[in-house]
């Protein structure tokens, strides 16, 4: 007999930001003239809500690192990534810049 063909892979949308506030610069930062860009691993629940996040690459400044992951863990929302049309758990990057002008 013939061996059954594989089911097709899951088809996977990546995970939307639908609130997306910039942080608010801290003084101090912005008094010292600190600028950066900071990387974050976020993950994202099946109902768009963040979970975990990591800073994959850091701004140089902990006070900024530490601005972007609390902005984006209490601020922000997504629309989350689908398989086959279902939200699942997934993880995605959010680079966060921190530039005066």
């Amino acid at each position: 007999s013939v061996p059954a063909p594989p089911p097709p892979a899951p088809r996977l949308t990546t995970p939307v930001p639908l609130r997306a506030p910039p942080p608010e610069y801290p003084r101090r930062a912005r008094r010292r003239e600190w600028e950066g860009r900071v990387l974050l691993l976020v993950e994202v629940l099946p109902d768009g809500s963040v979970g975990e996040i990591r800073v994959k690459e850091s701004s140089g400044h902990s006070l900024l690192d530490r601005t972007a992951v609390e902005t984006v863990r209490e601020r922000w929302t997504f629309q989350p990534a689908r398989a086959n049309g279902r939200p699942v758990r997934s993880f995605v990057e959010v680079p966060i810049r921190f530039r005066l002008t």
